[in-house]
């Protein structure tokens, strides 16, 4: 592992042509590029798949268990990203772990609006359900818009009468589209790749027109009770701080056991990055260990 420290990961992000007024094709090519920057490596099999009518990848390290399942949401603000733009993150947490992941390829706005994204979301977890795995040996995660399509996809399937996941893990997750934390202006000089414009025109796109308090797409609004435990790690210089933060407050009055993490100095989903700083690493394996630990439970 190269590892440069944040300021290098900052220089590499300065660097990128601004995502700002770009079409959505091309920052969807740009975001997948990582498959080959970032590349999973020989102990990692990769396997195309449709699950519950849903274009997937399971990606599963040597050695893990079979008989559980992670599923792993990946971010991109509703309208970018895709399983291989997010596979080098999703084997890492898998491998910390120890268990298979599926990365759902789940319908991208401004093509799919709000509630595609959790419709496809739910229909893998229902799948996976019927398929054998049991309730206890599953768990949610995602990062950014996955974060909090995390929650989303388990209110869907509390209100659909499914059983709750073994955990869930919110890695910067984007919880509310009103923008009423003060981090959204007080980080705004300091978080190299969340800006208030970009979240502008991403929320526009998948809502189309919905109520930005509407729970499954802000699920900052909702009734949190039911929901299984928690583990939400934000970076100090993120423009979602105060997205998590909430979401932690929230859950724990409602009753979930919610652990919030906050990392200084890190930035937007610094996990992602892991290849090339260490921080990104000591992350994941902090996953890994919560999520070894409910599963076990």
């Amino acid at each position: 592992m190269a590892d440069g420290g944040i300021e290098a990961v900052r220089a590499k992000i300065a660097a990128l042509p601004p995502s700002h007024g770009q079409p959505v094709e091309a920052l969807r090519a740009l975001y997948d590029k990582a498959v080959r920057a970032f590349p999973v490596g020989d102990d990692v099999a990769v396997e195309a798949a449709t699950i519950g009518g849903v274009p997937a990848e399971r990606v599963t390290p040597i050695g893990v268990a079979t008989d559980s399942c992670l599923i792993y949401l990946h971010g991109g603000g509703y309208a970018i990203g895709s399983p291989r733009s997010h596979r080098h993150l999703a084997a890492a947490i898998a491998r910390a772990a120890g268990i298979a992941a599926v990365v759902p390829e789940y319908r991208l706005a401004p093509e799919n609006a709000f509630p595609a994204a959790v419709d496809d979301a739910l229909a893998v977890y229902r799948a996976v359900l019927d398929g054998g795995v049991a309730p206890a040996r599953v768990a949610i995660a995602g990062d950014s818009a996955g974060g909090g399509l995390t929650v989303a996809l388990m209110l869907a399937a509390r209100a659909a009468g499914l059983p709750m996941p073994a955990a869930g893990v919110c890695i910067s997750p984007w919880t509310d589209m009103t923008a009423a934390g003060a981090s959204h202006r007080d980080k705004a000089d300091v978080d190299p790749l969340v800006k208030g414009p970009d979240l502008a025109r991403w929320r526009d796109a998948y809502l189309a027109g919905a109520d930005t308090r509407t729970p499954l797409a802000s699920p900052l609004h909702a009734d949190l009770a039911g929901l299984p435990p928690l583990l939400i790690q934000v970076g100090g210089d993120e423009v979602l701080l105060d997205d998590s933060r909430a979401l932690a407050r929230r859950a724990t009055a409602a009753g979930v056991d919610a652990r919030l993490e906050e990392w200084p100095g890190m930035i937007h989903v610094w996990h992602w990055y892991w290849p090339m700083l260490a921080e990104g690493g000591r992350a994941i394996d902090g996953i890994g260990a919560f999520l070894r630990g409910r599963l076990a439970a």
